[in-house]
């Protein structure tokens, strides 16, 4: 068999058990969801104090099957809360520390001439990973930012015109710098758009600041962490998610919310339709964490400011004493936009 058959023989392989782990994967039972997810949540919260928010959010992400955007100056745990999750998961992790000298080729792979079977053979670059945690993304080019692009979007990546599926869960966690830090270069917006959520850490209050360094200064908090799930038990947490109730008159209701943003003469750039499909996805993983088979309006009330913002642009000249123009945009919004009356699953 030749390298490039034993490839291919390799992408149908994955392929075909990504099919039949959603077909034979056994559903769970809603104490057995909360069971994992509050087993996640302690592991991460073990090593990032005082920031209940930021644990949830990486989770929430996870288990929508979005990734997550991590904006805030350095120095405030946004790789310490990503490498956590990924090591709370017993699933292939991989880190990429973006640079400027980094190549679109290191992110996703290269064909390489095999010189004895005179064929190209396929290198698997680092996204291949079910969790990837893409380190001060935002100091590499725009052209090898592009090269998350189809990964993000459609969990596969296309090199030399051969398509090569990324495993199952797959989840880009990715921090930056605020633009105004030195060597940083803005996302584009496509690039913002692939992301479900973007949070910022802020820093810690002063007791969790004193217990990190009472404990740092004894050992590495990481490396004291093991595993309390795996990459199939994910899988099955998904699966649960998806199977959460959105009302009609909720769905109704999130596509109200990203039409306003759209006809928001404060904002230049409104939401995408695959923001309003973000926000219900992330809505009903929201519910399930707190207990709930259905979504009820706060699920999609709360969750607009971090699914939305990150993808909106101000018009020119637009601003807002004491706020953020976008935030402050998104919270207009809420307050104008009718919340429907609904309840439980009928």
């Amino acid at each position: 068999m030749t390298a490039g058959a034993g490839y291919d023989l390799l992408t149908r392989t994955v392929a075909h058990e990504r099919h039949r782990m959603h077909e034979i994967a056994p559903s769970i039972t809603a104490e057995e969801f909360a069971e994992h997810t509050d087993g996640i949540i302690a592991s991460v919260s073990s090593v990032i104090d005082g920031k209940p928010e930021a644990v949830r959010s990486a989770l929430l992400c996870l288990l929508a099957e979005g990734h997550l955007l991590i904006e805030d100056v350095p120095g405030v745990g946004k790789t310490m809360l990503a490498r956590a999750l990924a090591a709370s998961v017993d699933a292939a992790v991989r880190r990429i520390q973006f640079t400027p000298d980094l190549l679109p080729g290191d992110v996703t792979g290269v064909a390489v001439y095999d010189p004895i079977d005179r064929e190209f053979e396929f290198k698997r670059g680092a996204i291949f990973a079910n969790i990837v945690i893409a380190d001060e993304i935002n100091r590499a080019s725009p052209k090898t930012q592009s090269a998350l692009l189809e990964a993000m979007e459609e969990h596969q990546v296309t090199v030399d015109g051969a398509s090569h599926p990324l495993p199952d869960p797959f989840l880009v966690v990715a921090t930056q710098n605020p633009l105004e830090m030195e060597g940083t270069y803005p996302l584009p917006e496509a690039q913002r758009d692939r992301f479900m959520m973007r949070i910022s850490m802020g820093y810690p209050d002063a007791a969790a600041e004193t217990t990190m360094i009472r404990q740092r200064e004894r050992v590495n908090p990481l490396s004291t962490l093991t595993p309390v799930t795996d990459a199939r038990t994910v899988r099955r947490l998904i699966e649960w998610a998806r199977r959460v109730h959105v009302a009609e008159s909720l769905e109704e209701y999130a596509v109200a919310l990203a039409q306003a943003t759209r006809m928001d003469p404060s904002l230049h750039l409104g939401a995408s339709p695959r923001a309003t499909l973000q926000l219900v996805r992330a809505a009903k993983v929201n519910a399930a964490l707190d207990g709930r088979d259905f979504v009820v309006p706060d699920d999609l009330a709360d969750l607009v400011v971090p699914v939305f913002a990150h993808r909106l642009l101000a018009a020119r000249g637009v601003h807002r004493a004491g706020a953020q123009p976008i935030e402050a945009a998104l919270h207009q919004i809420l307050s104008r936009v009718p919340v429907p009356l609904v309840g439980a699953r009928t």
